[in-house]
């Protein structure tokens, strides 16, 4: 189950198809991921995404926590024609990928394979796969 403020029903079926633990998820504007990643991850600067695994200490805790930049989704979605709704499943698919213990920068390809298959499964725009290969 998706732990939120906002409403996000068109996600449950991603969150659950992944894992059985909840997830919490927060949208912030452009601003307020760039201080998250400053203070997170040394980097001045924002971000699309951003994904917080909590330790596997208990069970009964979520997975962690996901935090998606709406400002930068709109204008992802509108750029590469697809929904709002479509950019934000890409993302939560790239984030719960994260949570889950993948690494596309250190792994051979196995994170982007996992979301080429989700993406086709929830028959999503490819725009994700395409834009990271680059």
């Amino acid at each position: 189950m998706i732990l939120s403020d906002e409403k996000c029903d068109f996600l449950e079926s991603i969150a659950s198809f992944l894992s059985p633990k909840d997830v919490e998820l927060v949208f912030v504007d452009s601003k307020e991921m760039q201080e998250i990643n400053l203070e997170q991850r040394k980097q001045d600067k924002t971000t699309d995404v951003l994904s917080f695994p909590l330790e596997n200490i208990d069970e009964s805790l979520p997975l962690g926590s996901v935090v998606i930049n709406v400002d930068l989704a709109k204008e992802k979605a509108k750029e590469l024609g697809h929904s709002y709704e479509e950019e934000i499943s890409l993302l939560f698919i790239h984030a719960m990928l994260h949570l889950l213990g993948f690494d596309h920068e250190n792994d051979n390809g196995e994170m982007r394979e996992k979301e080429k298959e989700l993406i086709e499964c929830f028959n999503l725009p490819k725009s994700l796969i395409v834009r990271t290969l680059g």
